[in-house]
């Protein structure tokens, strides 16, 4: 089928299944990639798209109107999404139609096909969007070190003159750094349903390895239908919210202090997850949730702002010959990595919670207590972008590396589960925040505690001090030649911070990480100092 659209001429699918005309979104993206759109076609589409008096948001879901859309023609419409092989869902993400079920990755041309969904409905819902931008930049002063390893590198694979690897400061001294430009926002149909999205360019902190991967990433993307209270929020009457897409862990900290993460955030909950959740709140102060989704594959990184660069081209042996990268290796732990797809198949994680919350009547004082566990079936290995290391089994067992036989951490078989409370108490100006982890991944126990206490002043300027403890426990001992002997050394950190707000659009956080560990029966350090000016605009 040959498409027209202004000057710009597409062949793509029929797409009978949505019997409805076919929009400049469709155009601009090509459905399922941007790889071969330019972005002048792109932006030209999303301003006639912004014209229309029914978006093509609308459309692409198979919506005329969604002023008067029930809940039950959304579910409808969801469950037909997941039978069809190219359905409205996948219109919707910007998936290929395989997705669903199979998983895909988010690349950078749907990332931008979101923009092109999002900006296409504005004019049509303007008093419905809400959208936020956030700019972080930081300077950054990070301690040298650097740690021998006993793995048998072949020469060819070390800087020339090495005799042996180390894992070294990912990026030592004095830097200045953009670490990301935030796009965020919440598009209501209702009061009940809405899309939330977050998309974050550049990224730099959270990129895993620091040099090669997505430099955009869809950090959010879901449909909610029903009303979600964050925690220490009690409905006033029963309420119960479903929610499909990309987002944050139900146990994850969702207003942190500082730019920094303690042991226990960085291991087990920072990245976001991607399938279904539920959930329902009663006015007694009694709350549950309930998740299926496609589970963070486990890898390693820094617990500093950089995770490090492990497994990038640069350092792949052949082509190269001693390569010597700039951004080094960092002192990893073992950690709940970045999704790369979107996959409810064989490998997928089950999660639980159950709650309690209280509140005064004069809003001064709240707390709120959260259990609850994970359960998946760890992969052989999954594919990491940016990187040519493996993931889940394969990061345990090194023996199809040459010369690696017998080099391994103690893994029996593949089950990975975790059991975990959380707490939250405010007292006026005071807050606190604990979370406590015990985590098995194929017979490898780490438990985890987390301490966070703020308290804000308010003194013309708003400024709240806060400390946050950690500690990481992992009750194994790999082999002493295994590249990364850092993941079984037991660490303690100190974050210090304050966090001053100039004005209602402008943060300053300054932060010192304190990281201990235990080498060889040795004390050592890894510490960081960060200073994170934040610019905000609604």
């Amino acid at each position: 089928m040959t498409i027209t659209a202004g000057d710009y001429t597409l062949n793509k699918f029929g797409f009978s299944s949505l019997r409805r005309p076919i929009s400049y979104f469709h155009v601009a993206i090509g459905f399922s990639s941007l790889d071969n759109c330019s972005c002048i076609i792109l932006i030209h589409h999303i301003l006639v798209a912004m014209r229309r008096p029914i978006s093509y948001f609308h459309v692409a879901i198979g919506f005329s109107s969604l002023d008067n859309c029930s809940c039950i023609v959304l579910l409808r419409h969801i469950l037909v999404a997941m039978r069809r092989p190219i359905s409205y869902f996948h219109v919707a993400t910007g998936f290929s139609s395989s997705a669903f079920l199979k998983g895909n990755p988010v690349t950078v041309g749907r990332l931008l096909a979101m923009f092109a969904l999002f900006c296409s409905g504005v004019a049509a819902a303007q008093d419905n969007f809400d959208i936020r931008f956030e700019t972080k930049v930081h300077y950054r002063n990070s301690e040298e070190n650097r740690f021998p390893v006993s793995f048998p590198f072949p020469p060819q694979a070390l800087p020339e003159g090495a005799q042996t690897a180390f894992l070294e400061t990912v990026d030592a001294g004095d830097k200045v750094d953009l670490s990301t430009i935030t796009a965020a926002g919440r598009w209501s149909w209702n009061e009940k349903l809405a899309v939330h999205f977050k998309v974050d360019v550049w990224d730099k902190y959270d990129r895993n390895p620091t040099s090669e991967d997505n430099k955009i990433d869809l950090d959010v993307f879901f449909i909610r239908y029903g009303e979600h209270f964050r925690a220490t929020r009690v409905p006033l009457t029963p309420s119960f919210y479903a929610q499909i897409g990309k987002f944050a862990k139900f146990e994850r900290q969702r207003e942190r202090r500082t730019e920094s993460y303690g042991l226990v955030s960085t291991a087990f909950n920072r990245f976001e997850d991607a399938g279904i959740e539920l959930g329902f709140q009663l006015p007694i102060g009694l709350y549950g949730k309930a998740s299926w989704t496609t589970g963070n594959p486990v890898f390693i990184r820094d617990p500093n702002a950089l995770a490090g660069d492990n497994g990038t081209s640069d350092i792949r042996v052949p082509p190269n010959v001693n390569p010597d990268p700039e951004l080094k290796t960092g002192i990893p732990i073992l950690y709940d990595a970045e999704i790369e797809s979107f996959d409810l198949g064989e490998d997928s994680e089950v999660g639980l919670g159950v709650g309690y919350r209280w509140r005064s009547e004069d809003n001064n004082t709240a707390f709120d207590i959260l259990l609850f566990g994970y359960e998946r079936t760890l992969a052989q290995d999954r594919g990491f972008h940016g990187s040519f290391y493996g993931s889940d089994l394969d990061l345990f067992d090194l023996g199809e590396v040459a010369g690696a036989t017998g080099i391994r951490l103690p893994a029996e078989g593949d089950k990975k589960e975790e059991l975990g409370a959380n707490l939250w108490l405010n007292v006026g100006s005071f807050s606190l925040f604990a979370q406590a982890v015990d985590q098995e991944a194929a017979n490898l126990e780490r438990v985890g505690k987390e301490v966070e206490l703020s308290y804000t002043f308010d003194w013309g300027l708003t400024i709240s001090p806060v400390i946050r403890y950690s500690e990481l426990d992992p009750d194994f001992v790999g082999n002493p030649a295994y590249p990364a002997p850092s993941v079984w050394w037991q660490w303690e950190k100190y974050d210090y911070g304050v966090n001053i707000d100039l004005s209602d659009s402008l943060r300053v956080i300054i932060e010192y990480a304190d990281n201990t560990f235990i080498r060889a029966g040795r004390e050592e350090e890894n510490n960081e100092t960060l200073v994170s000016f934040i610019w905000r605009h609604r």
